[in-house]
């Protein structure tokens, strides 16, 4: 738990890539949590099955390379982090 919090703060801190650097405001009543905990095709459904989770976007955040792909990614070459981002209701799901 440490580690993807340290990997969220991080990722937080560097320009966001991929599916994330089309990033839109959430909409009236949902805020937006990004979190970095491995691979985002494993955090997608626990998330996806929270009730008041309206959408989840996989993506990388890093600071070495602009649109990386998911290879160079996976092989750690870039200092990217896989992340996902959650858009969810408050008043359904806290933070």
């Amino acid at each position: 738990m440490q580690l993807a919090r340290t990997l969220a703060i991080a990722a937080l801190a560097c320009v966001a890539a991929g599916a994330l650097a089309q990033d839109k405001p959430a909409a009236a009543g949902l805020e937006k949590a990004t979190f970095a905990g491995g691979c985002f095709w494993c955090m997608e459904p626990p998330f996806d099955a929270l009730p008041g989770v309206a959408s989840t976007t996989s993506g990388y955040m890093g600071c070495q390379k602009k649109n990386p792909t998911y290879e160079e990614v996976s092989a750690g070459i870039t200092g990217h982090a896989e992340v996902l981002q959650v858009v969810y209701d408050p008043k359904k799901v806290s933070y």
